[in-house]
């Protein structure tokens, strides 16, 4: 494009006044119905929550050409100011396309009956089955893969009964209880993975672990530091059991363990016995009986070495004159003059 053409551009944009933003004449209109909504539902047009702008779509029925270009105007007009476009989140995706929604719906539905049969006491597979279960339970939401992988442990919380999960870009998905009983699966799943990371921040290492998921004991927990809030919500397991706390799972091992329980090829972990718990470190005091002539015989013994070992002293200091005198003879022998035969 040349300066003339991006002079006559600039002319033919629009200034809003209101927002100090700079819209295209071709965006004017889509733009000025969004931004007229936001004004009078008490929503801020740029930056646009995802939510906002579904609730737009929502209430703005239109085909579904018109609704595609409201939201690529929207989008436009946000990265063209240096803001991330709203309508690439799952949330305006699922207003945009009924027929997807449709079918995500009953995928997370599977997701979540899958994520309840999973096993969440035995070592080690209450503790694969805790983590899978709240993978199983993100991806329900239809969250992508990567956002999954990037959530830290403050992104997760509870509000009234139902679990709120925010990704980096910002945007929010929410799992509410379920109607006819108020229970929520998904918050229960939530607080058995959160109790392993708490239970972990108070004692490091598997070996407590493994015999908590056996015989689990009730775990208070406190609120986040920064360092545990930035910590990655969803860790690698090895097969010991060993959870890096500063290591995200990988994408490919998300979406790969997510089609294996779809699938039921998931790998089976199979419970390991755990031996009872060492009671060794209790320090228990025994009444020890010394024999009364102990302290006798220990000062007999004493007397009858040293006795015996009187001598060495003039022993060591013999063998010690001997070895100078043969060292003498060896240094006269090197210095005496070499004659030539």
């Amino acid at each position: 494009m040349t300066d003339a053409d991006r002079t006559v551009h600039r002319r033919n944009d629009v200034h809003d006044a209101d927002l100090g933003l700079r819209i295209p004449s071709r965006y004017r209109h889509d733009w000025a119905l969004f931004a007229d909504w936001c004004s009078a539902a008490d929503h801020r047009p740029i930056p646009a929550a995802p939510e906002t702008l579904a609730m737009f779509l929502h209430e703005h029925p239109a085909a579904v050409a018109t609704q595609r270009r409201r939201l690529s105007v929207i989008n436009a007009v946000h990265t063209g100011h240096g803001y991330p476009a709203p309508g690439r989140t799952e949330t305006v995706r699922r207003h945009l396309d009924t027929t997807r929604a449709s079918r995500l719906d009953r995928l997370g539905q599977l997701l979540l009956q899958r994520a309840t049969e999973l096993p969440t006491l035995g070592w080690p597979s209450g503790l694969f089955g805790r983590r899978d279960a709240l993978l199983l339970v993100l991806a329900a939401t239809g969250m992508a893969f990567t956002d999954i992988t990037r959530l830290r442990r403050r992104d997760l919380r509870l509000d009234s009964g139902a679990l709120v999960a925010t990704t980096r870009a910002g945007e929010r998905f929410r799992i509410a209880p379920v109607p006819e009983t108020g229970d929520n699966p998904a918050a229960t799943i939530y607080q058995r993975w959160a109790e392993i990371q708490t239970f972990l921040d108070q004692h490091p290492g598997t070996h407590l672990l493994r015999h908590h998921l056996t015989d689990p004991v009730e775990i208070i927990a406190d609120p986040l530091d920064a360092e545990q809030a930035r910590q990655p919500l969803l860790c690698p397991i090895d097969r010991w059991g060993h959870l890096p706390h500063a290591q995200s799972m990988a994408p490919q091992s998300v979406s790969m363990l997510v089609r294996a329980h779809l699938s039921g090829r998931a790998p089976v972990r199979k419970v390991v016995p755990v031996p009872p718990q060492d009671d060794s470190d209790t320090s228990v005091e025994l009444e020890i009986e010394l024999d009364p002539d102990y302290y006798d015989r220990g000062t007999t013994a004493r007397r009858r070495d040293h006795e015996a070992l009187e001598d060495l002293t003039d022993v060591f200091g013999d063998i010690e004159q001997r070895a100078d005198a043969l060292l003498d003879e060896l240094l006269a022998i090197l210095e005496e003059p070499q004659t030539c035969r």
